[in-house]
């Protein structure tokens, strides 16, 4: 048996006028997806627990069968184990992204705009710079800023430095766009010194020559640091021991990686994909289909492109962006999967919402569509992978953790 789950992070979406009060999915075409629905499962399934922040972190933990309101000690710390940080149990670990802030005419920090939580998805290459200029100005003992991956960046603290700990209350930028910054900035004891490295860091970066050039090319300047994202070190259960799978990650996104590793699952590294609308669908595929061949029997495809679109409200490309998973990722892989002979399942589930009203999270119910080889049943037009079919199921999971349970029939 083998076993795919393709997560499309934060296609689901609300009713939209402009589409006549379709969804983005509704709206898309979706030919490969809705006829595995037609011929399957479908149902909906609430990923992200009342009173649970409904992030990726949280919310990926569900699909892939893990309690977030257990497991889950904080976002930074996954994407630590995804650029190779080994944390110690003292750590405690900050994302702190590369941001666009736009001073918009005002003289302090927080009368600032947040203008683009992604800064225009800066280059890894780019941000190495930033990050170097930021470290030689900023970091200290017990503190220092490590590269991840574009505008992705982590901060490690240690336990015996007034930062070292997690209770904060702070605020993903992606969660405040075209804001002011002020009511958002970090809360709690020793807040005070993480508010003046973001202060800090503007002045560092503002002038900086990557920025300089990227303006000059009419591109967002990484100009400040936002920090949040607090946590310590997580544990999880080996997932392969878990389900009896041998299973691999496909994704763009440190988080998902660390969650991966966290989790005893192997990252397969693809060239090209970058977390956006542009990435390698095609390339995603074919790692999925090569590591079938090797052995593998599971693959976890973690697509970021369609979350991306909701945060920065682009409702063609969000569209687009679904159409290209389903006939450049979930179509060939079905086809080889097919082809193969052997019996397979395939869940396709979006981790949350991302509505483009709001671009950003929210912790509402998501649709799936489980297909199994074994229990193909005569299509039903009325089956399809959109919010619309799958709330007029009756197949619903409030706890959406344990849908992986089911899926994998333990």
């Amino acid at each position: 048996m083998k076993y795919l789950i393709v997560v499309p992070d934060g296609s689901a979406d609300n009713p939209i006028d402009s589409l006549g009060g379709k969804t983005p999915l509704e709206a898309a075409e979706l030919p490969c997806m809705d006829s595995l629905a037609s011929r399957g499962e479908i149902g909906s399934a609430r990923t992200v627990p009342e009173g649970i922040s409904p992030g990726s972190d949280s919310a990926n933990l569900s699909v892939m069968g893990y309690d977030p309101r257990r497991y889950l000690t904080g976002r930074s710390p996954l994407e630590a184990a995804s650029i190779g940080l080994e944390m110690a149990d003292s750590d405690i670990s900050f994302r702190a992204n590369l941001i666009t802030i736009d001073p918009d005419g005002a003289e302090e920090y927080e009368d600032f705009i947040v203008r683009d939580h992604a800064a225009g998805d800066i280059t890894t290459e780019e941000a190495a710079e930033l990050v170097e200029a930021l470290n030689d100005k900023l970091a200290e003992d017990g503190l220092y800023i490590h590269l991840g991956t574009g505008y992705r960046q982590c901060m490690i603290v240690d336990r015996s430095h007034p930062n070292g700990h997690t209770e904060y209350k702070c605020v993903p930028p992606h969660d405040i766009l075209d804001k002011r910054a002020g009511e958002y900035l970090p809360k709690g004891k020793g807040a005070d010194h993480l508010i003046s490295m973001m202060k800090e860091s503007y002045e560092i970066l503002k002038d900086h020559p990557v920025n300089k050039a990227r303006i000059a090319r009419g591109l967002n300047p990484a100009n400040s640091l936002w920090i949040w994202g607090q946590g310590t070190r997580p544990q999880l259960p080996d997932f392969n021991e878990k389900y009896g799978v041998d299973g691999a990650v496909i994704s763009a996104v440190d988080l998902i990686k660390g969650i991966a590793l966290f989790a005893g699952l192997e990252v397969l590294k693809v060239d090209g994909i970058d977390g956006t609308k542009h990435t390698n669908f095609s390339g995603k595929a074919d790692a999925a289909i090569e590591a079938y061949k090797n052995g593998k029997n599971f693959i976890y495809m973690h697509i970021e492109g369609t979350d991306e679109c909701s945060h920065q409200g682009d409702l063609a490309g969000k569209i687009k962006c679904a159409e290209d998973i389903d006939s450049k990722v979930v179509k060939p892989i079905y086809e080889y999967l097919r082809d193969s002979g052997d019996d397979f399942k395939i869940l396709v589930i979006p981790d949350h919402r991302t509505p483009l009203a709001i671009r950003t999270h929210s912790s509402d119910p998501v649709p799936f569509l489980i297909y199994d080889s074994r229990k193909e049943t005569p299509a039903d037009p009325r089956k399809q992978f959109n919010e619309r079919a799958a709330m007029e199921s009756d197949n619903y999971y409030e706890d959406g953790f344990t849908l992986a349970d089911y899926f994998f029939e333990k």
